[in-house]
């Protein structure tokens, strides 16, 4: 295949919406109830080089007596595109639409009702505040009680008359000093503050009181509107990175507008994602430990508020029996409370799927509230099922699988011992052709983890319907970062690409990755470089001996982040297993990242050792964080390297990538180094597409264009105006 035919492909794949919020609101007429279904989409567009944003709507007509019941959904409304809304949020009611956007550099608050723009202020030119923070981390958007008031988190201002801190107002006067930020992802955010606007007078407040050593987000109305509940991330005696870790020290608190602050969780605990029951008795939150692993099992504790009483609702999960609840590994959405406050939803990570899942408060049992399809036809299910919103007991839910798109479904909350009646408002535009299979691997007994002995892992392969080459189906190796994160059966734009070009690709959930309790979790610490790299070698030669279609003689290998550490200790461990490697912002000398990462706690655990913030390190530990990298197996790698570097990535540097780029360039071993600056809006999950095909050539082609690497340490492929010669072959034929 020529670049265009490739560039044609990887716009297919890459370009199909996905849903990833969505909003229900209610009307009861005389003989039906009207639910509106509003959902939120984004979708690729390579012209642009970005990802857009629309909202759409549907309308379900409900019998009035069985209002769980839907008769009718009328087909939806025109997509909408939200140019420039940062965060929105509907109030419950009156319906008023409350926009926080950006145009020209100013950041506008907008409040919208049935008859058009009802009021706007500029919070820029008021200059109360910074940036408001429109990030998943810090970032909200609640309407008071009353609907008269809206929170939401901003950057203090550096420039207006607002308190300061104390100790901080000359470096805040010293444009030259370091100002601390939150990491990777959030290299804007620095010192938070929460904003209370009252609509009626048009004026802006920064509420006093919040502890001076704590950064305040994800802010809520507390009953009444005359306080709010917020988590506090402790910054003392300096901030680590916040993006995708769970274990970072914070507290849950409660501060009245008159500035009285108390602390209503534990001590020395990690605490997110404050969500207030329906009749305002009960917060529940996620909890996890302070340091360790990066992501975790967390529990979900529910707060009496009348008597500041503390329980587990949901507890962690070390070891979960086949086909059980395995524990909650990711925030809860916003609006996740059944309507009678008794049952809670969320979704989350079961071994190789995501499954949604019901908790009722008294009995404390946890239930999936999936289809229950013959898993043996897997053409027909959904390996994933992520909830958006439940409101008014309807949940709203994107589902997707490797060879089906994401799908927008609705159903209703059972009662006791009901199935749910899913319904589809959204299929995909088009579907594939693919197989898939889910595979459990269970090491060997020299592989077995001796202090968490008994572990299995997963891996899912996704190959063609059809062999495009007699000799068999060439295979690429994706392994995913974190490490503790999953790869879902679900819809990955990587893996259809690489599919629709002919290869199959298996992604492995190697031990320590989240869905398989906190053991598999824990058993990681100290085993990295090994342990996982052993793992994904076990996952390739299980795929070989169940599918003989395989072709064990063409294997490449691609990921990022610890992704690609392992992509590159593959290559060096096992050189004449692979033919090509591409890693993402790979971690290569763990000692030499030791002083520049965002998360030097993780660096200090994933090695076996115990972190302190006033860590100062030794020879022992650099030793250890140095046999543990691919840079100690550079000497063996054959395949030709693609390494693909963020340019101001606060995770890896891309200095870790160049250690390896001129150890292979001094051997004359075939390589290949892009690196492009960031550009902080636009960060992705995404690896990009990667066109191998038979006769390979590791480069990113895309229509006369090179395709690189844009954003940080999650960044994304996307085509760039050609700045480089015409790129040449890396390889002999794949």
């Amino acid at each position: 295949m020529d670049s265009d035919q490739i560039t044609g492909l990887y716009g297919k794949v890459s370009g199909l919406a996905a849903p990833v919020s969505a909003h229900v609101s209610e009307e009861q007429l005389p003989e039906v109830r009207i639910y509106t279904v509003t959902a939120e989409w984004i979708q690729t567009d390579l012209v642009r080089n970005s990802r857009l944003r629309y909202a759409q709507q549907w309308t379900l007509i409900a019998d009035s007596n069985n209002h769980k019941s839907i008769r009718t959904v009328l087909p939806p409304g025109p997509c909408s595109p939200l140019s420039g809304e940062l965060l929105s949020e509907l109030s419950p009611i009156c319906g008023l639409r409350a926009v926080v956007r950006e145009t020209s550099s100013q950041q506008l608050l907008e409040i919208w009702d049935r008859h058009g723009l009802r009021k706007s202020l500029n919070l820029s030119a008021l200059n109360i505040h910074g940036r408001v923070y429109d990030d998943t981390q810090f970032g909200c958007l609640s309407w008071s009680e009353c609907e008269s008031k809206l929170l939401f988190v901003a950057e203090r201002s550096r420039s207006s008359s607002a308190e300061t801190r104390s100790g901080e107002s000359a470096s805040r006067k010293d444009r030259s000093v370091y100002c601390e930020d939150w990491g990777e992802a959030l290299t804007s955010k620095s010192v938070p503050v929460l904003c209370v606007v009252d609509l009626h007078h048009g004026e802006v407040q920064v509420l006093q009181g919040v502890p001076q050593d704590v950064s305040p987000g994800q802010a809520l109305w507390a009953p009444g509107s005359q306080a709010v509940f917020f988590v506090g991330w402790y910054q003392e005696p300096f901030r680590l990175g916040l993006k995708f870790c769970s274990n970072r020290r914070s507290a849950l608190f409660r501060l009245s507008l008159d500035g009285r602050c108390e602390c209503i969780s534990g001590d020395n605990l990690s605490v997110s994602c404050p969500r207030l029951s329906p009749d305002g008795s009960t917060l529940i939150y996620l909890q996890g430990r302070v340091f360790g692993p990066h992501n975790q099992c967390l529990s979900v504790q529910q707060l009496d508020l009348s008597s500041g009483k503390t329980s587990t609702m949901v507890d962690v999960v070390s070891r979960p029996q086949t086909g059980e609840f395995a524990g909650v590994y990711e925030a809860l959405p916003s609006r996740c409370w059944s309507a009678d406050g008794q049952k809670v939803v969320f979704s989350s990570a079961v071994r190789n799927w995501k499954d949604v899942f019901m908790v009722d408060r008294g009995t404390k049992k946890v239930s999936s509230l999936s289809d229950t399809a013959d898993v043996s036809d897997l053409s027909k299910v959904y390996g994933s099922w992520k909830l958006l919103t439940v409101q008014r007991d309807l949940m709203v839910i994107c589902c997707s699988s490797p060879n089906l798109p994401p799908t927008l479904r609705v159903g209703f909350l059972p009662s006791a011992d009901e199935s749910v009646t899913w319904r589809t408002l959204q299929q995909p535009v088009t579907t594939f052709d693919y197989l898939w299979t889910v595979l459990d691997v269970t090491p060997t007994s020299d592989e077995d983890n001796q202090r968490y002995p008994g572990l299995d892992f997963g891996a899912i392969l996704v190959k063609p319907s059809r062999l495009f080459c007699e000799t068999g189906t060439p295979v690429v190796v994706f392994v995913h970062g974190g490490p503790h994160s999953q790869f879902p059966a679900e819809w990955n734009s990587t893996t259809a690409g690489l599919v629709e070009l002919g290869f199959a690709v298996l992604m492995v959930n190697y031990r320590g990755s989240t869905g398989f309790g906190q053991d598999s979790i824990l058993s990681l610490i100290g085993q990295i470089g090994s342990q996982d790299v052993k793992d994904v070698q076990r996952a390739v030669m299980a795929s070989l001996q169940s599918d003989k279609t395989l072709d064990p003689k063409r294997l490449a290998v691609i990921g990022g982040s610890h992704g690609g550490f392992l992509s590159c200790h593959l290559v060096g461990q096992y050189p004449d297993s692979y033919r090509a490697c591409a890693a993402r912002n790979p971690v290569i000398n763990a000692a030499t990242l030791l002083g520049t990462s965002d998360i030097v706690d993780w660096r200090y655990t994933s090695a076996g050792f115990q972190f302190s913030y006033d860590n100062i390190p030794n020879a022992e530990t650099l030793a250890a964080m140095l046999l543990k990298s691919p840079i100690t197996h550079a000497a063996q790698i054959k395949a030709p390297v693609l390494l693909m570097l963020g340019g101001k990535d606060r995770r890896v540097s891309p200095h870790q990538g160049l250690e390896l780029y001129k150890v292979l360039k001094s051997r004359g071993s075939p390589v290949r180094y892009k690196q492009a600056a960031l550009k902080p809006k636009m960060v992705a999950q995404t690896l990009g597409l990667l066109p191998f095909h038979f006769s390979l050539q590791v480069v990113m082609v895309s229509g006369g264009r090179t395709l690189s690497v844009q954003g940080g340490h999650s960044g994304r492929l996307l085509p760039q105006h050609r700045a480089v010669a015409e790129p040449t072959p890396l390889s002999k034929s794949f």
